[in-house]
């Protein structure tokens, strides 16, 4: 490792952890992973279903263990937990040591639960659990979607000593209702009289979808004609900026409550912060820095997870600062700005609308990753 390197940069001067969105067997087996961690200085992975439908699809190196389930008589269903779980086991003990070296604050690797379950309080805790028990490794997270469903499993979860990655955060007043969910759940459990110190959650904190869907209505706006220039300029001054405001708030929220004496509490127990991860980092507007999602929110405490194109232009191109409290007052301005008779966006129907859509952006490519599994499975059957 060099000290050139940006991500080690953010990561030992500036006290934010970088993890890799992404996971499928060719990186294992090949060394690729291991060597991330050593090279880049890659802290922890998170995974999805739309990551394992990329990695499985179309990809031989699982048909073994598919042709082997099948011999077995598993369902389609049992055969994809198969596949998935052993990448997962594999990612954590490739983990294990960062996980070791840092006392247990990365090395995570983490799985979503059945994204089809996310409105369902019960399945997701049941799902939660029996993942949690299977896969049975110290350094597994399991991402829980922040639904108003979703949080009743999270904080149970959490009492339970189930580490936990909450998913789909979008709007400010969801991670705040996370992070208080997640202080009951410790809370809860430091009254059972059991241990809180080894239980670890992240709060992933979603920002380019913000962006496209604020720039759309932005340009919806801007197409179909404008009263005044002045009204022009403003819609155009906040292309491209709502994430990053959005995000500093939510950070100063994570301040706030972590530094109540109801939090301080739990921590003369050992208890860890969630840490705030920022998620969906990867640019999606190509007039946008392909690095604007790091470079902006470079702050300790916190996680930021990349998809591996990020990573690499990282890596090449990242300007490290603490750039996460600065400018805070204008961030509160911008927000506030939407609310303008001249941009009127509502920003809670576009948090709620977003949270629908990323819910079905994880349950079509579990439904497809299923069905292709199952065309596969019955291939190699006749084979």
């Amino acid at each position: 490792m060099t000290a050139a390197n940006p991500i080690l940069e953010i990561e030992q001067k500036y006290g934010q952890s970088i993890w890799m969105d992404n996971l499928n067997r060719d990186l294992i087996q090949s060394g690729e992973l291991e060597a991330l961690i050593a090279n880049r200085g890659i802290q922890g992975l998170t995974s999805n279903p739309a990551i394992f439908e990329k990695a499985i699809k179309g990809n031989k190196i699982y048909d073994q263990d598919i042709d082997a389930g099948i011999k077995d008589k598993k369902s389609v269903q049992e055969i994809y937990e198969i596949l998935v779980f052993d990448d997962i086991r594999h990612a954590c003990e490739i983990f294990k040591p960062v996980y070791q070296q840092s006392n247990g604050l990365d090395g995570y690797v983490s799985i979503e639960v059945p994204p089809n379950i996310a409105k369902d309080t019960e399945s997701t805790l049941a799902e939660a659990r029996r993942y949690f028990q299977t896969l049975d490794r110290p350094n597994l997270m399991i991402k829980i979607p922040g639904t108003k469903e979703g949080l009743p499993a999270f904080e149970t979860a959490i009492s339970e000593g189930i580490n936990v990655n909450v998913t789909l955060l979008f709007s400010v007043d969801s991670y705040v209702n996370t992070a208080w969910a997640y202080i009951r759940g410790l809370e809860k459990r430091a009254a059972e009289g059991k241990d809180i110190s080894h239980i670890a959650s992240v709060a992933s904190f979603f920002l380019s979808r913000i962006d496209t869907n604020i720039d759309d209505r932005i340009d919806a706006k801007l197409a179909a004609g404008v009263d005044t220039i002045e009204q022009e300029v403003k819609l155009k001054a906040i292309k491209g900026k709502i994430a990053i405001a959005n995000a500093k708030i939510a950070y100063q929220k994570y301040k706030e409550i972590y530094s109540s004496e109801r939090w301080q509490a739990l921590a003369a127990k050992g208890a860890k912060v969630q840490r705030l991860l920022w998620a969906s980092t990867g640019t999606k507007n190509p007039e946008y820095s392909d690095v604007m999602y790091v470079d902006e929110l470079v702050g300790p405490d916190t996680v930021n997870t990349l998809p591996p194109t990020t990573i690499e232009a990282c890596a090449d191109h990242c300007h490290p600062a603490s750039r996460l409290e600065s400018d805070v007052e204008s961030a509160y301005n911008l927000i506030e700005s939407l609310k303008d008779p001249d941009i009127n966006i509502d920003l809670d129907a576009v948090m709620e609308e977003l949270l629908e859509d990323g819910i079905e952006k994880f349950i079509k490519p579990f439904e497809s990753l299923i069905s292709s599994l199952a065309e596969k499975v019955n291939h190699l059957a006749t084979v």
